[in-house]
Formats: C-alpha cells, structure tokens, sequence
C-alpha cells in the first residue's frame, strides 16, 4: 500500500497501480471524468501507461451535462 492524495484527502491504495485501475479502485466510473495527476492533466489514451507513485497528488473531476431549458 502507498499513500497519495485524492481531492485533498489522504488515501491509501495499492502500490503499482496506473489511473484506470486507480479509479476502478476507487470505485469511480472512468467514462465522465478527468483526471489530473501531480497538477498535470493526464489525457484518457495515457491512463493505463501512468502508474501512480508514492506522495502523488491525484484530482478527479466530474464532467456534468446540462443544458437550456
């Protein structure tokens, strides 16, 4: 286990593991977020080649639909 940290929260997870199974660790569905990875976005094509080290910061951000009314 490593500790890094998710949305200003400190959390530990499994060592090795890149941003996919990141989030699916976390249990959070990967189709409608962005993720950014020591205050770099890391584009979705990278996901699985990027492995999260010890200490690194991770921000997860939602994308949210809308629309007019």
């Amino acid at each position: 286990m490593i500790e890094i940290v998710v949305n200003g929260q400190p959390r530990r997870v499994e060592a090795g593991l890149n941003i996919a199974q990141l989030l699916a660790f976390l249990g959070i569905e990967a189709s409608r977020v962005a993720v950014e990875l020591n205050r770099h976005i890391v584009r979705k094509p990278e996901w699985e080649s990027t492995v999260v080290e010890p200490g690194a910061r991770v921000e997860v951000v939602w994308f949210v639909g809308g629309g007019s009314c």
